[in-house]
């Protein structure tokens, strides 16, 4: 990832281990999720199916080999790597490239 071209969220450690955070990035809701291994992940917070901008907020977990968090509203699970919706291979939500640099989580590719 390109350093310079990204923003700035919070220190990794603000994030709650299996949890989320909301940021607002260039006017864009994004969610950014933290694994059981430590991994990060940033998706659009949007929930497709309510409108509500709440995925931040859903459970983290895994199914199979994807990390997923589900949404609080319908409860539909979404690949934190990709966006796609597992229970509706029709909708996604957008992913965003994200790297921690120095405990800071850095997110890039928000439009």
């Amino acid at each position: 990832m390109d350093v310079a071209r990204a923003t700035a969220l919070c220190a990794v450690a603000d994030i709650p281990l299996e949890g989320g955070v909301a940021a607002l990035v260039d006017g864009v809701a994004i969610a950014v999720f933290r694994t059981h291994d430590g991994s990060v992940h940033a998706i659009g917070n949007v929930d497709p199916f309510s409108g509500a901008s709440v995925l931040s907020r859903g459970i983290v977990g895994t199914r199979g080999d994807a990390p997923v968090v589900s949404s609080p509203m319908y409860k539909q699970a979404f690949d934190l790597r990709t966006g796609a919706c597992l229970d509706d291979a029709s909708v996604s939500v957008p992913s965003y490239d994200v790297s921690v640099v120095d405990g800071v989580v850095l997110v890039r590719g928000v439009r």
